[in-house]
């Protein structure tokens, strides 16, 4: 149980990481006025946010 839960914590902590890339590039993308680019970005933003909460649900349940 330890190792799932170190794994678990590690990937909370990589899709923190990747959470803050996608709003820099998100950033970026909206004073360029990419509107294509921005939906995507915030679609796959608000996706990484899902899975994290999921992460944390089930490494509180352990």
């Amino acid at each position: 149980m330890v190792n799932r839960k170190k794994r678990l914590s590690k990937g909370i902590e990589s899709l923190e990481k990747q959470i803050v890339i996608h709003e820099g590039k998100l950033a970026k993308v909206r004073d360029d006025g990419e509107i294509e680019l921005e939906e995507y970005y915030g679609f796959e933003i608000e996706n990484l946010k899902k899975v994290k909460e999921q992460k944390e649900k089930m490494l509180d349940k352990q």
